[in-house]
């Protein structure tokens, strides 16, 4: 789960990944306007930003306490090994529906491990205890293994093999990270501790990387500079639960499960 930050005292906004995601998927089916083209193929890039974290459902399902917080486990904090299930579950699972989907999903579990291939400095690959490090570089290994099986049968239908070249690959993986990233800017962090900050590498579809800005507004509302969503504004929501830290041996998966589902709301402006 991603478990948002809360001022001194209050409870915290605790975010199941599957429904992260679907913030994710409701950036992706706005994005495009007359200076960023609209990912292709839309439909499928669409369900694969909205299903990027599906792996995460059975272990988030499971509603276990953090023995260190009180609060359920961290997307940062979580234990290696239901990292191991869920980064190989969300690719099984988009697969299923698609191809393309699958693909996408593996790209992104390997990025996350792997600097998000050269886009970011962190490489969680090496900050792995050597307990779990064999397990996961098989898990990597076989999903380089579906990277190559899946690009080679996209590339041998005359529909699909477009969307396997490098650069319109790349460029729909990077529009991944950066849905991604838009959610977690706002999941991570209750909304007085929000800052300025800077989304690299969002492809234009024109062939070129920008660098996007946000910065919130005294209204409540947050500017976007460069503006990529149809829209002059947008307004995207997403459900969890007010959770407060809770004594170990509390029956925590009743507490969380009996605690009512609440909406936070973003709007997002031209900046």
């Amino acid at each position: 789960m991603i478990i948002q930050t809360a001022a001194e005292g209050q409870p915290h906004f605790a975010i199941e990944q599957a429904d992260h995601a679907r913030m994710s998927g409701q950036f992706a089916s706005q994005f495009g306007n007359r200076q960023f083209a609209k990912p292709v193929p839309h439909d499928l890039m669409v369900y694969i930003v909205s299903h990027h974290d599906e792996g995460w459902q059975p272990v988030d399902g499971l509603r276990e306490q953090s023995p260190a917080t009180g609060l359920p486990h961290h997307l940062t904090q979580t234990p290696l090994p239901y990292l191991i299930r869920t980064s190989k579950g969300s690719p099984d699972f988009n697969e299923k529906h698609h191809a393309y989907c699958g693909l996408l999903s593996s790209m992104h579990t390997y990025g996350l491990f792997n600097g998000r291939y050269g886009m970011s400095d962190f490489i969680f690959i090496d900050k792995i205890a050597e307990e779990h490090k064999a397990a996961a570089q098989q898990m990597l290994a076989d999903e380089l293994a579906r990277q190559e099986r899946l690009k080679a049968a996209l590339a041998a239908d005359p529909e699909t093999a477009a969307w396997v070249e490098q650069t319109a690959l790349f460029n729909n993986y990077k529009l991944l990270q950066f849905f991604d990233t838009l959610s977690l800017y706002f999941h991570m962090t209750h909304a007085e501790a929000r800052k300025e900050a800077s989304f690299l590498n969002v492809p234009d579809g024109q062939g070129n990387n920008l660098m996007l800005q946000i910065a919130p507004r005294g209204d409540g509302s947050y500017a976007l500079s460069p503006f990529p969503f149809e829209d002059e504004s947008i307004e995207v929501r997403v459900e969890g639960r007010f959770i407060t830290p809770q004594p170990q041996g509390a029956d925590f998966a009743h507490i969380f499960q009996t605690t009512p589902r609440q909406v936070q709301s973003y709007r997002l402006v031209a900046g």
